[in-house]
């Protein structure tokens, strides 16, 4: 599951250009919605990071 978790923030990221998209919104006025979901995608993986290095001995 971890190997495949890299896939989080281009899958939302696509999401949310076709949601512009559809909405007729322009890439330049949705660009904070970029920002969002890259910064909550890393702070998922550092958190998981962080996880696995805690539980490894």
């Amino acid at each position: 599951m971890f190997r495949i978790l890299f896939l989080l923030p281009i899958v939302l990221c696509v999401a949310w250009y076709l949601f512009l998209k559809q909405n007729r919104v322009p890439i330049k006025q949705g660009k904070k919605g970029f920002v969002y979901i890259l910064i909550i995608s890393g702070v998922v993986l550092g958190f998981f990071l962080l996880m696995i290095k805690v539980t490894q001995h």
